[in-house]
């Protein structure tokens, strides 16, 4: 079968006429391609919902979850410690305390929903904004930290918590959470991997070669793309013209679009999700549709690119406010709760300052170290080197004490 493209084609040669009318009924083309993109935009598809922006309870037919309160109360204080870790590492960014930062502010239902449907013995390949994400699989939040302040390589052993280093890298976790996927079907295991990545990854070649071997080999693998509307200052009108999670139907698998800043909803979808995975049913992609609050990085300025009105009105979907409005309005949780919460927010908080403070510094030779597993005699010569010029120093300081 052949089939050809639609595309306009234009010739070699043509009249004036001829030419004029192409010009004219191109124009016309362009014109219905633009209105055509805009009625799509414009008739965005529903979200899976379970709880409103006005923190009121709603069904779904194909998503449900019945939690205790107890088990809701624990939502709502991950959300609570994920933000003020969040916002420690912001103040120890800007006093100097940290190289860079890159906050999760508003994505905390995103990451906490999901993180949270995981299982033990699931895997999780981050990126680098999965705070949340690192919470809920346990991993040492001064561990964390300390890779943006230079003091490790990333901290924590992924196999300890079943949760990969952070990737800086854009999109290359698609990549190895797929193939790692794949390497869960040959052992014949029943577990399940989750790769996160953002909207602005999702054009990268890696994340589209992830969709494509996980539906070939039928990989239990979840890809879970944190919408947030903005690739650092690019936003969604200029990264795609379709919804992310359309893209999983050209692959061969299904996607959903799920509101990211209901932690509820996002549970019951990565639930089902990772639970389809792990009946050998094939990989899903998620898109959770959320907003970054603050700054792509500490290095950035969102000032430069975005409305306060947009910012606006996404803080009257905020994830932390709609789940304490419930609490409140169903008596499953009190002021006192709240007052505790908070106490216990502040002091951890504390801690984190504490921790990245009297961080000690590491060994300066140390980065020659792991670099060949037989060793190198130009890595032994630098080595040498680097060490005469650090003890210049001492030297000099010696010299000027006499």
């Amino acid at each position: 079968m052949t089939v050809e493209s639609t595309a306009a084609r234009t010739p070699r040669r043509t009249s004036g006429g001829k030419r004029a009318a192409s010009k004219a009924g191109t124009k016309a083309g362009a014109k219905t391609t633009a209105k055509a993109t805009q009625a799509a935009r414009n008739a965005e598809p529903e979200l899976v919902q379970l709880l409103t922006p006005e923190g009121k309870r709603v069904e779904h037919p194909d998503y449900a979850i019945d939690l205790s309160a107890d088990e809701l109360r624990g939502l709502y204080r991950d959300m609570v410690m994920t933000r003020q870790f969040d916002a420690e590492a912001i103040a120890l960014q800007r006093q100097g305390e940290l190289g860079l930062w890159p906050s999760l502010l508003g994505q905390e239902a995103a990451q906490i929903g999901s993180g949270r449907a995981t299982q033990h013995d699931d895997y999780v390949f981050p990126t680098y904004r999965e705070h949340g994400v690192a919470w809920c699989r346990g991993v040492d939040p001064a561990k964390l930290l300390g890779m943006f302040r230079g003091v490790n390589n990333g901290g924590w052993d992924p196999n300890t918590n079943n949760f990969q280093l952070y990737t800086i890298v854009i999109g290359s976790q698609a990549l190895h959470a797929t193939g790692y996927a794949m390497g869960v079907t040959k052992d014949g295991a029943d577990s399940a991997v989750v790769a996160y990545f953002g909207d602005g990854a999702s054009s990268q070649g890696d994340v589209m070669e992830g969709f494509n071997f996980a539906a070939v080999y039928n990989a239990p693998v979840v890809f879970f793309c944190q919408n947030n509307q903005w690739a650092i200052s690019e936003s969604n009108e200029k990264q795609f013209r379709v919804p992310l999670f359309q893209r999983a139907h050209g692959f061969g698998f299904p996607g959903v679009r799920v509101d990211g800043n209901d932690v509820l909803a996002v549970l019951a979808v990565t639930r089902a999700a990772l639970d389809r995975a792990r009946r050998g049913e094939g990989p899903m992609l998620i898109e959770a549709f959320t907003y970054r609050m603050g700054a792509h990085t500490t290095s950035d300025d969102p000032t430069k690119y975005r409305r306060d009105e947009e910012r606006e009105a996404w803080e009257a979907k905020d994830p932390i406010l709609r789940l304490r409005t419930y609490l409140l309005a169903e008596g499953m949780a009190d002021e006192a709760f709240f007052e505790d919460l908070e106490k216990e927010s502040e002091a951890f908080g504390k801690q984190v300052r504490e921790a990245v403070r009297t961080m000690p510094d590491p060994d300066l030779m140390a980065i020659f170290e792991n670099v060949y597993a037989d060793g190198s005699a130009l890595v032994d010569e630098e080595r040498a080197q680097f060490a005469a010029y650090q003890a210049s120093f001492a030297d000099a300081g010696h010299g000027e004490g006499k």
